[in-house]
């Protein structure tokens, strides 16, 4: 029996896992996924994700692929995998792509973003999915610093020590700081990430936002390349990987997810 590839878009929150990868004796995304795919397919399923997100950090619209010999419709492969995932992952939609789809290497863009949720008395319901910042963030000072990561460049100053990426370098397509009430929403597309690029973007920024650096800071430390020049990393909690962008070809335009919504678009 020939076998066919899909594409699933899946939302979650990371809070209970060790990361989407796979990892023996822990938790993870990933290994959630193909358990409820294989009892599906009734055969084992292997999926491969388009990014690897840290442990504890969300997903608006991750994107994954499999393999599979099943006959089910797309209907079937998306209630049924729902009926057999734990509640704070969900798959959103399921399509056939063609056998050359890769979730990671056909992607052409990614996009994240940070939540601070800046008041002075903590929440109970947003505790694991925004940094709390009490000082009052300077959010245009923020975004006007941002700026300067705008481009190619190389981003040592902001990768992870045990990061495994063969190059630093990445382009940063688009990065917007902006506040809506309470919530810091740090928006940021670009070709690829390095391991903890956000987050260590995020714990900068915020430095600038509470006044304890200047906008201009941000360029002087990203030419430095070097991690000990920046300032710690934001939290895992506030991250969420946003969306996955795809060839038209390879992968048609999705419906936005719903829950795109409660973060701003760029």
């Amino acid at each position: 029996m020939s076998s066919a590839r899909l594409a699933a878009g899946l939302e979650y929150d990371g809070g209970r896992y060790h990361g989407w990868q796979a990892q023996p004796g822990s938790p993870s995304v990933q290994s959630a996924v193909n358990q409820a795919l294989s009892r599906v397919a009734d055969h084992e399923v292997r999926c491969m994700g388009a990014g690897r997100t840290d442990a504890g950090v969300h997903a608006v619209e991750q994107v994954a692929h499999f393999d599979t010999r099943a006959e089910r419709s797309m209907r079937d492969w998306l209630l049924g995998a729902n009926t057999y995932l734990p509640a704070d992952i969900n798959l959103l939609w399921v399509r056939q792509v063609g056998p050359g789809f890769h979730a990671r290497h056909s992607a052409t863009a990614r996009a994240y973003a940070y939540l601070v949720l800046n008041r002075a008395v903590r929440s109970a319901l947003e505790r694991n999915r925004a940094w709390l910042i009490r000082d009052r963030l300077d959010a245009n000072a923020m975004h006007r610093a941002a700026q300067a990561l705008l481009g190619e460049h190389d981003f040592s100053t902001f990768r992870a020590a045990h990061c495994q990426a063969k190059s630093p370098v990445r382009r940063i397509h688009s990065i917007q700081v902006r506040r809506t009430g309470e919530r810091v929403w740090i928006t940021c597309r670009a070709s690829g990430f390095l391991q903890r690029m956000v987050r260590n973007i995020a714990g900068s920024l915020a430095l600038i936002g509470r006044g304890r650096q200047p906008p201009e800071w941000l360029s002087e430390i990203l030419e430095a390349r070097k991690r000990q020049a920046a300032g710690p990393a934001a939290p895992a909690q506030g991250l969420y990987l946003r969306g996955i962008a795809y060839p038209e070809a390879a992968l048609p335009r999705r419906r936005e997810s719903q829950a795109a919504s409660i973060i701003p678009l760029d």
